[in-house]
């Protein structure tokens, strides 16, 4: 899931030097919820492997 959160992160990079503002916003967009999506799955794991140990 971070693989796809940095793709689209380098799609809005390249669309942004090229000018093209309307496909990089869209595309900052789904990076931004890839990785909010993301962290919450990495701290849920973390939290529930702390949690299965004990």
């Amino acid at each position: 899931m971070l693989h796809y959160a940095v793709v689209f992160f380098v799609i809005a990079i390249i669309a942004a030097l090229f000018g093209f503002t309307g496909i990089a916003a869209g595309a900052v967009g789904i990076a931004k919820i890839l990785f909010v999506v993301f962290a919450v799955l990495a701290v849920a794991s973390f939290l529930y492997g702390m949690l299965s140990k004990g």
